[in-house]
């Protein structure tokens, strides 16, 4: 059985809220870069620059973007069956160092893929700051990570998963039950 957390509508206007509190926080928007955690953490922060360049008047090409997978910088591959996960691109095509960078991932729950993801973006240079988004904010932290910016605060042990039309023809999050 599963339960709906978020519907189509609202998942968008969580996304919406997202970029309109980065965008609040970030009016320099030449400051700015967005980056997305391989996989949906991606397909959101496209989504995410598009509405901040609506709010910004400015083209979606103005905000540096790039992507990040953190396969290979996981602390728990041990955990994982014995098939090698897909890499994905890893992209960071802007000097880094004057950017307020927002990373952008679809659920946050133990903040172990966020620790990976700094030390994949810390290789690249020094940004002059890094904040972080998610989608859903799920508890249960092991590491003191924290995200600056919330679509949805569900505390849960359970899965959560998160459909993103770019790869799953839907938006919808939801969690099995």
């Amino acid at each position: 059985m599963t339960e709906i957390i978020l519907n189509a509508k609202q998942f968008q206007d969580k996304v919406s809220k997202l970029a309109k509190e980065i965008f609040e926080n970030n009016k320099n928007v030449a400051d700015l870069a967005i980056v997305g955690i391989q996989n949906k953490g991606v397909f959101l922060a496209k989504r995410i620059i598009f509405e901040i360049a609506k709010l910004a008047n400015i083209k979606e090409s103005q905000i540096p973007f790039g992507t990040l997978d953190i396969t290979l910088y996981r602390d728990d591959l041990e955990n994982f069956d014995s098939k090698m996960h897909t890499i994905k691109d890893t992209e960071i095509p802007f000097d880094m160092s004057r950017k307020n960078i927002v990373l952008i991932d679809d659920v946050l729950y133990t903040g172990r893929t966020v620790r990976a993801a700094l030390d994949v973006l810390m290789s690249f240079g020094r940004p002059k700051s890094i904040s972080l988004a998610v989608l859903v904010d799920r508890g249960f932290r092991e590491l003191p990570i924290e995200p600056n910016y919330v679509g949805v605060k569900y505390e849960s042990q359970k899965f959560i998963k998160v459909s993103c039309k770019e790869s799953d023809e839907v938006d919808e999050v939801k969690i099995e039950i």
